[in-house]
């Protein structure tokens, strides 16, 4: 009962300091929130956002520099949420899992595994265990991205919410455990991803508070970015005009978290004769939820969508292609009664080339009680699934399959993780503080097959669905579509590192300083052009017979208009 009494006199505690205060924190310019669909629908934007999660609030905050945003997210605001907030109440999210309004949603994937999305302004990285650590030089090598603007853009994520923790008596013990398991070296503290036994970085600071994506709109500017809260993208609205092989995004259509499915409402793009913004729809909406909104947009296979009687835009076999999770195995045991509060990863061992990532922490199984997983996950699984429509309702969670160790190498690697975690959890540094354990070890092969095929699950590092290559290029851009990007963990090939946090709050920084940089070089090219030789000319009686009333453009525009001139 102690742990109860400890977390219920925090939760009073925070209750009453949250009710002080709603804002970001005291003292900060916030960009305008809303749950309000009314006072967003019919207006237009430079640039939409759908969804508020890991990556898609440094992209706003980013774009929001030189451009108006909408940022739009199905749940609602961390900041009023001690269970999210608080290090104390890690991993208590977990259990609130109701379908519409809960910040984290439950599923089981068709593989029989239970997982969770993030439903909350933040996403994941308000409700996972905070443990930061980038992408290795061969993963942002493969990816193609400039080794330089990617260094800049986490060290600007670093240096606003990320911390250096400080080990606890549990994760102390963890790292003892790793060393003498034989994961070899000791690297200390570091945000890279190096092989052997480390300390990584937290979104945790010292006095416990968690620092979501959601904190970087602190960054931006509050003038140009509107958060919309609770409010579920139905699906993209597509121009009229365009030709059968390309179409061009006009704007999303959305719903209320928790209305009515056939009330909608609608927000646009600004056109490019009212602005030079070049601006897209970007969906961020995570592995689930951007290939479920292209699918429910008329965008996927021809076949599957006619299924549920949408009307095909593209016919796009790839979209919901790629699904892949990391397996994962736990050696799970009752925590001693001196660790019961819960404690967040912070030493991880990477092993065998990098493909087994080892961490132990703590988490709650109910108010008074906590369980210790030594957790271990295989970085890159051959076995791939797939993403398909449950319903047209998209508060719904997507129909998903991993086939978790379908492939045969796949369950090699898993007999070797089980082996592995094993001795991880027997030194003398790890036994003191583990009660009795759930399973016994095994020994033949044929028994060490049988625990992985009923006891892998996941890391909740799941991916794809959007792949780079096949469904976006190298600019995030959906390939046969105009105005519409993909910019999230749906289009990674694997899982970056550690695992995709820090990854994807980088992602939302560089994407902007890659793409948008290019624009605004192009933007201020034709602007030097025009001071120095462009001019409007001063039109002869001929010409004013011919424009019948056309105003000067210095776009391409269907119709009749008064062109420039190099003549002064």
């Amino acid at each position: 009962m102690e742990l109860l009494h400890v977390l219920l006199a925090a939760s009073y505690i925070l209750l009453v300091s949250f009710s002080q205060s709603s804002s970001m924190c005291q003292g900060k310019t916030v960009p305008y929130m809303t749950p309000d669909v009314t006072q967003i629908s019919g207006r237009s934007f430079d640039y939409i956002i759908v969804g508020g999660g890991t990556a898609g609030c440094p992209l706003a905050a980013t774009l929001s520099e030189r451009y108006s945003v909408l940022l739009v997210e199905r749940g609602s605001s961390p900041y009023e949420n001690p269970f999210v907030l608080d290090k104390r109440f890690y991993g208590f999210p977990l259990f609130q899992t109701n379908e519409f309004s809960s910040v984290s949603q439950s599923f089981i994937s068709k593989d029989g595994v239970s997982n969770l999305r993030g439903r909350v302004l933040g996403g994941s990285s308000a409700i996972n265990g905070g443990f930061y650590s980038r992408a290795s030089d061969a993963f942002v090598r493969r990816a193609g991205w400039d080794e330089e603007l990617v260094k800049e853009s986490y060290e600007w994520v670093e240096s606003k919410i990320v911390f250096k923790p400080e080990l606890t008596k549990w994760q102390s013990a963890v790292k003892f455990g790793l060393l003498e398991a034989g994961i070899l070296p000791y690297n200390g503290f570091s945000l890279e991803h190096v092989e052997g036994t480390k300390m990584g970085g937290t979104v945790f600071d010292h006095d416990g508070r968690r620092h979501t994506s959601a904190d970087l709109l602190e960054t931006g500017n509050p003038d140009n970015i509107v958060v919309l809260l609770n409010a579920t993208v139905k699906n993209i609205i597509f121009h009229k005009k365009g030709t059968e092989n390309e179409k061009t995004v006009h704007g999303i259509r959305f719903v209320k978290s928790d209305g009515n499915v056939s009330q909608t409402y609608e927000a646009y793009l600004k056109q490019l004769e009212n602005s030079g913004s070049w601006g897209d729809v970007i969906l961020s909406a995570g592995a689930l939820g951007s290939p479920q909104i292209l699918l429910l947009s008329g965008i996927g296979p021809k076949r599957h969508l006619k299924n549920f009687g949408i009307p095909l835009v593209l016919d796009f076999p790839e979209i919901g292609q790629e699904m892949i999770d990391n397996p994962s195995i736990s050696v799970l045991v009752e925590s001693d009664p001196e660790v019961q509060l819960p404690d967040p990863p912070q030493i991880v061992g990477i092993a065998d080339d990098f493909k087994f990532i080892v961490q132990g922490l703590i988490l709650p199984i109910s108010i008074n009680a906590t369980i210790i997983p030594i957790a271990i996950k295989f970085a890159f699984p051959a076995s791939k699934g797939k993403l398909e429509l449950n319903s047209t309702d998209p508060r719904q969670n997507p129909s998903v399959e991993f086939n978790y160790l379908a492939k045969e190498k796949d369950m090699k690697e898993c007999i070797k993780m089980v082996q592995l975690v094993e001795r991880v959890a027997r030194p003398k540094s790890i036994a003191g503080f583990l009660g009795k354990e759930h399973y016994s070890n095994s020994k033949s092969p044929r028994e060490l097959r049988e625990f992985c095929k009923k006891n892998v699950r996941t890391f909740y590092h799941y991916h794809g669905g959007c792949a780079a290559g096949s469904v976006v290029d190298n600019d995030y851009r959906v390939h046969g579509v105009k105005r519409l990007r993909v910019v999230d963990g749906s289009t990674f090939l694997e899982s970056p590192g550690t695992n995709p946090m820090a990854t994807l709050l980088m992602l939302g920084r560089f994407f902007h300083k890659k793409v948008g940089g290019i624009k605004e070089m192009v933007t201020e090219g034709n602007q030097l052009v025009q001071s120095k030789m462009f001019f409007i000319p001063q039109l002869i009686r001929w010409q004013l017979d011919v424009k019948h009333g056309k105003r000067f453009s210095q776009k391409h525009l269907e119709g009749t208009k008064i062109n420039g001139t190099m003549f002064d």
